[in-house]
């Protein structure tokens, strides 16, 4: 295990390293530019173009970066940590990819029983890989798109349907690419005229969106974009209070479910270290004792010390009035008698942080929870109780195994070298002979962003990143969690008392630091 650590922090170190480099070849270009003004003519720019090509090409990091390692935005002690608490779904239990189209086809047939939307409809089938999560949708111009942490729009990546939107009318639209805060979000992702689709769920609830509207611009059928959303919305909400998804994924657990020998292995470790656990969930019990014991056995629950199901997050961080109630194992129905303390082996819905709190006693940084919904799950922990928080991002394998690849890592160097060549010759600019090399630059510059944005997903990129600025998504994954992986069991690579450390990246002003 020792030598896993030791191995991924060389490789850190070893890719800041990596990215330094094309730090320095911008600066060192930058320095010679603006320090000396000499003629320059279109053959010493190309045959500076082509040295700096043939360096950024050879620079090549040593190791790659483990996916499934576990990452720090903040400082985490982990011996510091006696209490863990978990989520259920994409967290403790990890679904299949077949479960999108599950949740798609059943909102599919509640548009036409309920809303009575064409017949026609039932066609549509569900398009994996369409969208990525994290999206922004405009419930009143039907427009999915991504947006960075600075509100910024991505151009290239808004969809009306299936068709993406010119650069020119988003300009139009919202008078250049800049959205404001008011119109995009409220503090938990969901604003009037926009919403955020944050869980793994709204994989499916962004394909009926789009797919729905391009059957309506296709076949000239009017609508209001804001009927539609409500529509969709609602239809995939009534697939999770119905319970029919439950009983679909509850039917077949080999086709939805993924087995979870690991993820039982790091629950007996931390429980055998003296470690508490919990589980708070917004899924029904009955759901989660069928999961569980597929996942790690009919004695799941002897690792938990507090079981709580139908918890109604984000509510149960907020709601202070909503008392607990314990459910009757065999029966599944409530009890009457008051409850007045969480007990080991029971079962529990419903309630508020704040009981919970004094129930167990359990406070601030001891206590350490997983989860993947960025909002509902870490936000109002991290901020307002002070818990440490850990975000499960499954799409994060993946991502890193790209971002690993040759091609990706040549086009990324050469990338940030050509774009400080462009910075570099900015002094000059009014020169023809600069001027029309600049523009074959800059030509080439936007292609090479283009591929970065298409080998993650050819309509919106990558989850993480637009062509060069994070994510909203990776912003409000950065402020709510103080560490993310691609699953909890990621953390059996590591000794029970480890630290993590957040890697120290040069800010702008910083950028020399490196030279």
């Amino acid at each position: 295990m020792a030598a896993v650590v030791r191995h991924r922090n060389v490789c850190l170190a070893i890719f800041a390293q990596f990215r330094g480099f094309s730090q320095r070849l911008g600066a060192a270009a930058c320095s010679r530019q603006c320090h000396t003004v000499t003629e320059t003519t279109e053959e010493d720019l190309w045959r500076q173009y082509h040295e700096t090509k043939q360096l950024a090409l050879q620079q090549k990091p040593l190791c790659k970066i483990n996916p499934t390692s576990v990452f720090a935005n903040n400082e985490l002690c982990m011996g510091d940590v006696e209490v863990y608490g978990f989520d259920y779904d994409y967290t403790l239990a990890h679904y299949t990819d077949e479960l999108y189209p599950l949740i798609y086809n059943l909102a599919k047939e509640r548009l036409l029983m309920r809303n009575k939307y064409p017949d026609d409809i039932m066609a549509l089938e569900y398009i994996p890989g369409f969208a990525v999560r994290g999206l922004h949708y405009d419930i009143e111009k039907a427009l999915l798109m991504k947006i960075d942490a600075f509100h910024h729009i991505q151009l290239g990546t808004v969809y009306r349907g299936h068709q993406r939107v010119s650069d020119a009318e988003v300009s139009s639209l919202y008078d250049g690419t800049h959205v404001p805060v008011d119109y995009m979000s409220s503090f938990h992702g969901r604003g009037k005229q926009m919403v955020q689709l944050m869980d793994m769920f709204s994989l499916s609830e962004m394909a009926l969106l789009c797919d729905v509207t391009e059957f309506f611009l296709k076949n000239g059928i009017e609508y209001d974009p804001e009927y539609l959303f409500y529509d969709v919305k609602n239809a995939v909400i009534s697939v999770h209070l119905s319970g029919d998804m439950h009983k679909a994924v509850a039917k077949d657990m080999d086709r939805y479910l993924e087995r979870g020998e690991e993820i039982s292995q790091l629950l007996r470790r931390l429980a055998g270290a003296g470690k508490k656990l919990f589980l708070i969930t917004n899924s029904p019990f009955w759901f989660v004792q069928r999961g569980m014991e597929y996942i790690s056995g009919p004695n799941w629950m002897e690792m938990f010390d507090v079981v709580i199901a139908e918890s109604r997050k984000p509510k149960f961080f907020t709601d202070t009035k909503r008392p607990f109630r314990e459910v009757s194992k065999t029966l599944g129905t409530c009890k009457f008698e008051r409850v007045t303390s969480l007990r080991k082996g029971q079962v529990y819905i419903q309630g508020n942080l704040q009981d919970f709190r004094q129930m167990t006693g359990w406070y601030g940084a001891r206590v350490l929870y997983f989860g993947d919904h960025v909002y509902s799950d870490l936000a109002d922990p991290f901020l307002k109780h002070g818990w440490r928080t850990g975000a499960i991002i499954p799409e994060l394998e993946d991502e890193i195994k790209i971002s690993n690849s040759a091609s990706y890592k040549d086009t990324i160097s050469w990338l940030l070298a050509l774009q400080g060549l462009i910075e570099s010759q900015q002094m000059s600019r009014h020169d023809v002979a600069v001027q029309n090399v600049l523009q074959d630059w800059l030509k080439e510059m936007r292609e090479l962003r283009h591929y970065t944005k298409d080998i993650f997903n050819p309509q919106f990129g990558s989850l993480f990143r637009t062509h060069h600025n994070p994510t909203y998504f990776s912003r409000r994954l950065m402020r709510f969690a103080d560490i993310y992986t691609s699953s909890v069991a990621n953390l059996l690579h590591f000794p029970i008392d480890y630290t993590f450390y957040p890697r120290r990246s040069a800010l702008p002003h910083e950028i020399n630091y490196d030279s």
